[in-house]
């Protein structure tokens, strides 16, 4: 990841403004975490370059005074962007396109911007909390999430949101949110990735195998989605 990231800070500079020492974008969080990709991602599809710190479990503890002053949440990721600081990842990737030239990406029609918001919003208060104990238990091995009830349940919770996922890109016949990729399509893609990644049987979802194959065209998507491979 390493390696990949210092060819990110080569390759996007569309806005030079930020590439003055204390003025570059400042990404806080462990490259490992899926709400930390969903900001490194908006900023491959922006073009702009980043300087990012580890921070989180494995690395530099977020319960450090110096990160709670940043966020009292103790969570990743949080951004610096000269004096603004801001937490909540998806917070953070509509304010990084709507300050950085991210109309392709989060449309100024007020329709269109909230259909991008909601799923966006989906994605955090649905989809993510059906994968939870499934992911704790299967790929993370967490000793508190080991109840083969619960990671049932918290499996068909999954593939009944996923179905969703399915049905919609069914309808649009290309990206989540419509005809376009759009911002809603980094949290979105993140979260079917890790839904592929987890080791149970999944159900067969042509659209959405289609679409992430339309995805892996996107050197964003290659690099922070699915770590660098196709």
């Amino acid at each position: 990841m390493a390696e990949r990231e210092r060819a990110a800070r080569r390759r996007y500079t569309s806005f030079p403004t930020l590439l003055f020492r204390g003025l570059m974008l400042r990404i806080l969080g462990k490259a490992s975490s899926i709400n930390v990709r969903k900001v490194l991602w908006t900023c491959a599809e922006l073009g702009l370059a980043f300087e990012r710190e580890d921070w989180g479990a494995g690395f530099r503890a977020t319960n450090d005074p110096a990160f709670l002053a940043l966020n009292p949440n103790a969570m990743v990721p949080v951004i610096e962007d000269g004096d603004f600081v801001l937490w909540e990842s998806n917070s953070i990737i509509r304010y990084l396109a709507g300050r950085y030239r991210g109309e392709s990406l989060y449309p100024g029609d007020v329709r269109e911007r909230a259909r991008c918001d909601q799923w966006i919003d989906w994605q955090a208060s649905e989809l993510n909390r059906s994968w939870s104990y499934a992911f704790l238990a299967l790929v993370r091995h967490s000793p508190a999430h080991r109840d083969p009830q619960q990671i049932e349940a918290s499996r068909a919770n999954w593939a009944r949101q996923m179905a969703i996922v399915e049905a919609q890109l069914r309808r649009t016949g290309a990206f989540i949110a419509g005809g376009a990729f759009s911002l809603a399509d980094i949290p979105i893609a993140l979260s079917v990735n890790r839904w592929l990644e987890t080791p149970f049987e999944h159900d067969d979802l042509p659209a959405v195998a289609a679409y992430m194959a339309r995805l892996a065209e996107r050197e964003g998507y290659r690099a922070y989605c699915r770590n660098g491979t196709p």
